[in-house]
């Protein structure tokens, strides 16, 4: 399970796309132009066919891809029909701007992947 912030900002419809269970977000190896909000629903985050975690409503994912530009390091697959809303840089640079509390939301959940990846 995964920090708990406030995304509300990102509750808009006009950027939400729907999967199906079983659907691939998107898949390692892939550049990362976009970030993920999970509105509604369950994802999975796996890598060589293995489960690394899985995040639900109020989550982000695919941040650091964004972020860096640089490939994604696993495969993001729905487990349930997602709501997710689509963040691309531009909306990010936006939401930055516009709601700073956003990026230091982002810094929270980057902090507290980064602790339990050196803690584990």
């Amino acid at each position: 399970m995964s920090l708990q912030v406030n995304f509300n900002i990102l509750n808009k419809d006009d950027k939400v796309q729907t999967y199906e269970a079983g659907e691939k977000i998107f898949e390692e190896g892939q550049t990362g132009k976009v970030m993920y909000y999970i509105r509604a629903g369950e994802v999975s985050i796996e890598s060589n066919g293995e489960e690394i975690s899985t995040l639900g409503a109020g989550d982000i994912f695919g941040e650091m891809a964004l972020i860096d530009t640089t490939v994604r390091f696993a495969d993001a697959v729905a487990k349930s029909e997602c709501q997710i809303v689509t963040i691309d840089e531009r909306y990010f640079n936006f939401l930055i701007h516009e709601h700073p509390f956003f990026a230091v939301n982002v810094m929270r959940v980057l902090a507290d992947r980064l602790r339990k990846k050196t803690q584990a």
